[in-house]
């Protein structure tokens, strides 16, 4: 008897409950987030209080709208909503992700890599038929109803949670992590108030066992996740450590995020349940049982969204690596460090003196940062020297105004990285106001005088 061949990778379905799943518990997720941001006030704290805003190079454009920040978002939290339901679900898909980067992007000293993932998780939601199935728009209009989805659609979304985690891991591997316990060896004991467990963080091993956890559950955790067997108990770690990371640093919703993107990894017979249970929760009503309807794409269609995702993951596998292309320390120098999924690798902490001199004149005056800065802005650009450069050439322009001609801006600047005692960052006789923003190494970045060897 002859035997079938097997169908291509690219030709093999799946069920749609997966990709439902993930898109409710998404939406919901974003619409929290915007919820929670705006009952906080924050709205107005990093938008419309501050005086100056940084900008990502290039994308100078991107600033904040005044007061129609509200509107951004509320729109940001309007298209979460609909993204959740299903409900227009194309175009929503889109809003919240044009609203929600624009929101990333207003400014630097909020980055996060959260939010980074977050945007790419609603681009790709954008082309992904995650409503194909347990939406309004299928129960409106049957005929685009499919059970099936082509099996790479939710692999798309296994792969990026993935490279997330394992780059995590890989960043790990160097020594401040792996044999100084840094920075948990800094952070722990400051959480040595928690009940039960609060007194074995003033424990240096406490640290090192945080660390090396850490590495090996961002190496390994894809991998288990994607094993049957391994599945169970991965996604308990995956509970545990996300909580335990909730509970003690104060990274937003970065872990409930992780928590809700891992599902993904479940089988189609578990989000099925998933999706039974939420109907009789929400007396959605059931469907009527019918042979499974695939969706096919047209091949014009589905080539140009193969294309499109394969340039999409290899910018995911490339871009965290461009900082090879840099020649010193990444955690001093922060050149190639953001949009690469390094989370909490260091406790920095930094001081600058800004010093104007009128060129004309010789005349000097010291800067008062907090004149033209928040409390976040401060801190975050007292340790990233392209946030310096950019404060630079926001106070040249500011002095201009003030009646100074030609002033020139001077750093002075100190940084502590990972405990270590501070050191010059800046060179202190370098006009910042006449150095270039760009994506080539900074000269005027004093050298580090330690070494972190590793990944």
């Amino acid at each position: 008897m002859a035997v079938e061949p097997q169908p291509r990778y690219f030709q093999t379905y799946t069920s749609a409950a997966p990709l439902a799943v993930f898109r409710m518990a998404f939406g919901l997720l974003i619409l929290a987030s915007v919820v929670r941001f705006w009952a906080k006030g924050w709205i107005a704290e990093l938008y419309l209080q501050p005086k100056f805003f940084f900008p990502y190079y290039g994308l100078e454009f991107i600033k904040p709208l005044g007061g129609y920040t509200y509107a951004l978002f509320a729109v940001c939290g309007i298209c979460a909503l609909l993204v959740a339901l299903g409900w227009h679900y194309r175009p929503a898909g889109a809003g919240l992700f044009l609203s929600f980067t624009y929101i990333e992007l207003m400014d630097k000293s909020t980055y996060l890599n959260h939010y980074y993932f977050v945007s790419l998780v609603a681009l790709m939601l954008v082309f992904l038929p995650a409503a194909a199935a347990f939406s309004i728009d299928a129960a409106r209009r049957p005929a685009r109803r499919y059970d099936q989805v082509p099996r790479w659609t939710v692999d798309a979304l296994r792969l990026l949670v993935g490279i997330v985690y394992v780059y995590a891991g890989l960043a790990k591997l160097n020594s401040d992590w792996l044999l100084s316990a840094a920075p948990l060896r800094i952070w722990l004991p400051a959480k040595n108030d928690l009940p039960v467990v609060g007194f074995l963080f003033n424990y240096p091993a406490t640290a090192y066992v945080f660390s090396w956890f850490g590495a090996f559950y961002d190496l390994t955790v894809p991998f288990f996740l994607l094993n049957r067997i391994t599945r169970p108990y991965a996604y308990a770690a995956v509970v545990v450590f996300h909580v335990l990371t909730a509970i003690l640093f104060p990274i937003g919703m970065f872990p409930y995020v992780m928590i809700v993107a891992a599902l993904i990894f479940f089988p189609a017979e578990f989000h099925l349940r998933l999706m039974a249970r939420a109907r009789r929760l929400l007396r959605f009503g059931t469907e009527e049982p019918r042979p499974a309807t695939p969706l096919v794409y047209r091949p014009r269609v589905r080539l140009a969204l193969l294309i499109g995702f394969a340039l999409f993951f290899i910018v995911q596998l490339l871009a965290p690596l461009r900082y090879w292309l840099y020649p010193r320390e990444l955690f001093w120098t922060e050149e190639g460090y953001r949009f690469s999924w390094r989370v909490m690798l260091m406790e920095k902490l930094g001081q600058v003196q800004f010093k104007v001199v009128d060129a004309a004149t010789g005349r000097a005056q010291l800067v008062n940062n907090g004149e033209h800065l928040s409390v976040l802005q401060e801190k975050m650009m007292a340790t990233q020297p392209d946030m310096m450069l950019q404060f630079a050439h926001y106070l040249r322009a500011y002095y201009i105004g003030q009646g100074v001609r030609n002033p020139q801006v001077y750093a002075d600047a100190y940084v502590s990285l990972n405990g270590r005692l501070g050191q010059p960052f800046i060179d202190p006789t370098v006009d910042l106001a006449r150095q270039t923003e760009g994506f080539a190494p900074k000269p005027w970045i004093l050298p580090f005088t330690d070494e972190i060897t590793g990944l």
